[in-house]
């Protein structure tokens, strides 16, 4: 026994070091350690390797030493030590500047399920885009917040209507280490009055990155104030820009107490642009600038990117609301209060938008897609009405994936364990493509069965995933708005149909939980054919990325920014049917996968149901046509070699293309550097 502990202790060391840096969520090996420790536990605590350590006894973890598990931890040691000496691309990279460094800002990151501060894809971007920073060395720190509930728990009640359930996160249970410092931002109370407000700091490691998350819940804080961070997106509308004056403004005053000073500043969506405040203060008090020079460099060195072309999606604050919290603040720059508001502003009646203030404030900004930066300088061209809309200073540069994090396990092990080589996807026999494609399915059957308890799925049938946020424009409901079409389709013997959909709705949005309680209702005829699936997060993310055979997407165009779900799946091999929109608008190939419609105008007038009545018949004619067809045409060894073929060109191409490697290098090149030496170049002349 006394051997056991001793063991124990030294295992718990060893997985305690894993377990604290956030790369286990994408090193081989790493959290299939802490699943063989109590795979049914370790399931329950969202596969939060520090929470399950912290109820393991030096015992347990002493019996579980056995040499093939030594041998196991040994080979994630020596990875993880391996990809710590790596030179990396920026290391390799000529005219490296000096005191070059990215303060990267962001309301959400989703790094693991286990990390519950992300609510959907722009979560998930962010969290791929520090690990792609870490993989390729690029110097960068990253702010956000952090939620004592996080984003919401979905379950469904009697009538099958959408509720929410907001569980504590447990600081102490996560792999967060507190940083020991309490900066102030100063917030208004309900009667107007400003109050000081405590920030909590505490640090995460991903890969070589710092990210940096802020919190309210700091002893002596008023009750109201210590309740600003509770949940992700939650409250009322003070309460939502109470938190973005703490990620903004508090973030800038964190970096500098860190003692860091980054020469470019990216926002992540608009949520963090006040900022911009708090740096122009700095300049101007501290530095001595008057109000417009400070501007002017503000502006040289901010990077924006816009994630929406809904224009609910862009946040707006009623100016009156903004006073009792920012006057003081604003006149400190040099600014009259009507001055600083019209910088929100697009026309004079307008609210004070994150958006404008954003684009106004930075002299980058960037779509997440070619579509979308092309959406996104017609819906804010009145912000330069004297130049041509093709002239409007937002560029693209397109979404990606951390092929690590997506990439499923057995095409893992085909196509390099440490650094996949996508493109060798074209080498891959049929018999062992099939095979691993078909593992990955078996897997998400047994994980859908044994947690969503929903057995009796056919691993033979043509399997479509639908898995997105429940917004209206995503149209989820459209496969389903024929069904008598689609009952013929799912009662087809000989060509066995069956559908996975996930996903959340926002808990204002009625008419997306309306969506979610028709889906369900049509389920229920259909004998396990369609299944909803709910709680979507993570894990179960990257099961139907990697298990279903097609990835749908009906989003009304050119509503999808992007898109990203879509290219995990493509990564896997599976097939996107997808309209035209977001990433696929620049990905589809007729040997990809497969378009639903053409790509039209999208300025073109079409009312939202004409649009919706040629969609469902463009959506029809390809799974009848097309998908159905592909799947089911087997040769003499019982193989799709059509769809085989498709699959190697979607991992090796869309896998490689839209990759978050290639966009952080894109944002490097496009965007970070430019900030860096055109701010050099304003500090110079000075």
């Amino acid at each position: 026994m006394t051997e056991d502990v001793h063991d124990g202790a030294t295992l718990r060391a060893a997985l305690t070091e894993i377990a604290g840096n956030f790369s286990f969520s994408w090193t081989p090996g790493a959290r299939q350690l802490f699943a063989e420790l109590d795979r049914k536990r370790f399931s329950e605590l969202l596969h939060n390797p520090t929470a399950l350590l912290s109820e393991l006894t030096d015992g347990d973890l002493g019996r579980a030493l056995t040499p093939e598990y030594a041998m196991k931890l040994g080979r994630v040691q020596e990875r993880l030590e391996a990809e710590a000496e790596r030179p990396t691309w920026w290391d390799a990279r000529e005219g490296r500047p000096d005191g070059f460094l990215v303060g990267y800002f962001s309301a959400e990151f989703g790094l693991d399920e286990s990390l519950p501060v992300y609510s959907g894809g722009l979560g998930i971007l962010a969290g791929d885009h520090l690990k792609s920073a870490s993989e390729l060395g690029v110097p960068l720190v990253a702010v956000g917040l952090n939620y004592f509930r996080g984003y919401f728990r979905q379950r469904l009640d009697e009538g099958d209507r959408q509720v929410e359930r907001y569980p504590r996160n447990d600081g102490a249970r996560l792999p967060l280490t507190l940083v020991p410092m309490a900066p102030t931002v100063e917030l208004a109370d309900e009667a107007g009055n400003l109050v000081s407000v405590r920030i909590g700091v505490s640090r995460a490691l991903v890969g070589r990155i710092s990210l940096y998350l802020l919190d309210t819940k700091v002893e002596g804080n008023p009750e109201w104030a210590r309740d600003v961070t509770n949940t992700l997106y939650g409250g009322d509308r003070l309460n939502r820009l109470r938190q973005e004056l703490v990620l903004g403004i508090g973030g800038v005053r964190v970096l500098r107490r860190l003692g860091l000073d980054p020469s470019v500043f990216h926002m992540n969506e608009g949520h963090s642009a006040f900022f911009q405040v708090e740096r122009m203060r700095e300049l101007v008090e501290d530095e001595g600038l008057d109000r417009d020079a400070a501007l002017e460099r503000l502006r040289a060195s901010t990077v924006f990117t816009t994630h929406t072309p809904v224009p609910a999606g862009n946040e707006v604050f009623d100016p009156e609301l903004l006073r009792p919290n920012l006057a003081p603040l604003v006149e400190r720059c040099g600014f009259e209060w009507d001055e600083f508001v019209e910088l929100g502003k697009v026309h004079p009646d307008d609210a004070f938008g994150m958006t404008p203030f954003a684009l106004r404030t930075s002299a980058f900004a960037n779509g997440v897609s070619k579509l979308h930066a092309s959406v996104s300088r017609e819906m804010w061209h009145d912000l330069w009405p004297d130049v041509p809309v093709d002239d409007v200073p937002i560029t693209s540069i397109t979404n990606g994936v951390h092929v690590r994090t997506w990439l499923g396990g057995d095409l893992e092990g085909m196509l390099g364990t440490n650094t996949p080589r996508l493109e060798r996807a074209f080498d891959l026999s049929d018999e062992d493509l099939w095979d691993a494609h078909r593992g990955s399915k078996a897997r998400l059957l047994e994980f859908i069965s044994r947690t969503r308890g929903a057995p009796g799925l056919d691993p033979e049938a043509l399997t479509i995933g639908f898995a997105r946020r429940f917004a209206t424009y995503k149209r989820a409901g459209l496969l389903f708005s024929q069904a008598e079409r689609l009952a013929a389709l799912l009662g087809d013997r000989d060509r066995p149909l069956q559908i996975l959909v996930a996903g959340k709705a926002h808990p204002a949005d009625d008419a997306g939980k309306d969506v979610i309680r028709q889906v369900v209702d049509f389920a229920r005829g259909t004998e396990h054919r369609v299944v909803f699936l709910p709680d979507y997060e993570m894990t179960l993310a990257r099961r139907l990325v990697q298990g279903v055979d097609v990835w749908l997407n009906t989003p009304r165009r050119p509503m999808e920014a992007s898109g990203t779900s879509g290219m995990k799946a493509a990564l896997n091999g599976v097939l996107n049917c997808s309209i035209l929109d977001g990433w696929w608008a620049e990905g589809y190939a007729p040997n990809r996968g497969f378009a639903i419609g053409g790509e039209g105008d999208p300025r073109a007038q079409r009312t939202e149901e004409e649009q919706d009545a040629d969609d469902v018949e463009a959506l029809y004619a390809v799974l009848e046509q097309q998908v159905l067809p592909a799947f089911f045409e087997r040769d003499e060894r019982g193989l799709p070699p059509r769809w085989l073929a498709m699959m190697r060109h979607s991992i090796a191409e869309l896998g490689t293309e839209f990759s978050t490697n290639r966009m952080v290098r894109e944002y490097v090149e496009k965007m970070y550097l430019p900030a860096h030496r055109d701010l050099a170049a304003v500090l110079a002349a000075v």
